[in-house]
């Protein structure tokens, strides 16, 4: 059976209709909002339900790109950095990256660098000179204005920390700085300060059609409860990540050749693997490179793999081979083997990559491209690839191209903006994890940290006048209270234990299967006591 058709009349007519809520789309419903857009986002799950929450967590320039010449993509990504660790210093910080030297790191195949080199220096066979590492780092350091991080070091491993958990061989070491981040927890962010702009944000709401309708558009969405409305918009902002493709065939049937290459990257997550607090840049014999981060106080992520994934209706899932690809590629470095034993868990995501006909999928751009159709009549922007640090950029980009179609729309204006929770300085994490201990004597360093993490000043508006952890109502395990998933419901679109667990937090690392069964079940309750039309955000 087809959806509910709604009773109501047709919607007020909006300026942009977002098709999308990842990183992209979201980032684009903020900044659009921002300057007085009427905006409205629909996406057909939860909030970065896909790619935008399967990522490595870094806001990095992309060191390896220096060797595609890509140097505007990382030039851009390490102005972001800073720009971005000022807007969100809760769920962003710096981090050192210990990059250990050997003789055998070689090249990814044909890369320019490598084809240059081997044309200048034959005898080098692939390999990597310790020469060409510190000349990137150097760039690495400099392309960006760097302010607030710490420029590259060459630091001996002997006797080191960092040089403890590395099998001996392992002598120096090169030492960068680049930023962590909660990717999923940065869309719900950008979502809730797009909404508090106007923008309307709505959920487990699928596209069916849109078609063009004079100078306009017709989009027909169904939600959750089958219901399905219609939505009237000058234009449309095609930002479905792995699906933009499918969209532009089966939704808007354009005519368009522009693609996008599925790449996917998984991620095992094992227990802690050293005590430390930074992250190794690991290079194989195969050219590649993967991360081993701290991740969630105890345990290690490393990741990521680059395999081709040919549907994005098909779920992805860290497979058997690049499980153990992983813990091979680990298992060079580490002077202790992991096992499968030690994986707690996977998780894979599809880089929604534009498709420049690069020949493997490591060497396919990580660059955005925006491409504005309006051959048809109404215009629709179409946004492919891009990578979350420039996620802002890519907004304001989308917004010069959306602009004219807008006349008198304002300038840019989210660079230096805190998003919600992030507004206190980039080194004010400890106090304010310690003044809110201080005045709620109850909490664990572990849960008062969690809280600052995920929060940050909004933290206090959450607990409000609790004198007691029984003022927060049930508990559900891990330091997770009712009084905080109500907040989550109720302000950042959260409907599913899994949305609470594995995308406004990693608790699901910590909590058993009966915790997360029994806070669905308040979750479907609390649900159920609103009404219907009321159910957007709860």
């Amino acid at each position: 059976m087809g959806g509910l058709v709604s009773d109501q009349p047709a919607s007020q007519t909006v300026d942009l209709f977002i098709i999308g809520g990842g990183i992209n789309g979201c980032g684009i419903a903020r900044d659009a909002a921002g300057r007085g857009l009427s905006v409205r986002l629909a996406e057909m799950n939860d909030l970065a339900s896909a790619t935008s929450s399967a990522s490595t967590k870094l806001f990095h320039g992309g060191l390896r790109y220096l060797e595609y010449f890509e140097f505007r993509l990382v030039r851009e990504a390490l102005i972001e950095r800073e720009v971005l660790l000022r807007a969100m210093p809760h769920i962003s910080w710096p981090m050192r990256f210990v990059l250990p030297y050997h003789r055998d790191m070689r090249f990814e195949s044909e890369t320019p660098t490598s084809r240059l080199l081997s044309l200048a220096m034959p005898w080098m066979k692939g390999r990597r000179p310790a020469w060409l590492i510190r000349l990137g780092l150097f760039l690495y350091d400099n392309l960006g204005g760097r302010k607030i991080l710490p420029g590259t070091a060459t630091v001996g491993l002997g006797g080191t920390p960092e040089g403890a958990p590395l099998q001996p061989r392992f002598e120096t070491a090169y030492e960068y700085s680049d930023c962590w981040v909660e990717d999923s927890r940065l869309v719900a962010l950008n979502a809730r300060d797009a909404e508090a702009r106007g923008a309307e944000i709505l959920t487990r709401t699928k596209v069916l059609s849109a078609e063009r309708q004079g100078d306009g558009w017709l989009v027909r969405t169904e939600d959750a409860d089958g219901i399905r409305r219609d939505h009237h918009a000058r234009m449309l902002v095609n930002a479905g990540g792995p699906w933009v493709g499918d969209i532009l065939r089966t939704k808007v049937r354009s005519n368009s050749r522009e693609g996008v290459r599925l790449v996917r990257g998984s991620h095992i997550v094992t227990r802690k693997l050293y005590d430390h607090d930074k992250c190794y840049f690991f290079q194989g014999t195969d050219g590649r490179i993967i991360f081993a981060i701290p991740y969630e106080t105890d345990f290690t992520l490393i990741g990521t793999t680059d395999a081709e994934h040919r549907d994005p209706a098909e779920k992805p899932v860290c497979t058997p081979e690049e499980r153990d690809y992983l813990i091979a590629f680990a298992n060079q470095y580490f002077a202790k083997s992991i096992t499968r034993d030690d994986i707690v868990w996977t998780y894979s995501g599809v880089r929604p990559l534009y498709d420049d006909g690069a020949t493997s999928a490591t060497a396919a751009t990580r660059d955005y491209t925006l491409k504005v159709e309006e051959s048809g009549g109404a215009p629709v922007l179409n946004v492919f690839g891009g990578k979350i640090t420039t996620y802002r950029r890519l907004a304001e980009s989308a917004l010069e191209k959306i602009a004219p179609h807008f006349p008198g729309t304002p300038g840019a204006w989210t660079a230096g903006v805190a998003l919600p929770g992030g507004d206190f300085p980039v080194n004010g994490v400890a106090r304010l994890i310690e003044t809110l201990r201080d005045d709620f004597p109850f909490l664990t360093s572990f849960w008062a940290r969690r809280l600052v993490r995920a929060y940050g000043t909004e933290a206090r508006d959450i607990l409000e006048a609790a004198r007691s952890a029984d003022d927060l109502g049930e508990s559900f395990g891990a330091t997770l209270t009712a009084r905080e998933v109500v907040w989550l419901m109720e302000h950042e679109f959260a409907r599913t234990a899994e949305d609470v667990v594995w995308r406004r937090s990693k608790l699901g690392l910590r909590m058993s299967g009966d915790e997360i069964t029994r806070l669905d079940a308040f979750m479907r309750a609390r649900r159920a006591e609103v009404p219907a039309d009321l159910r957007r955000t709860v």
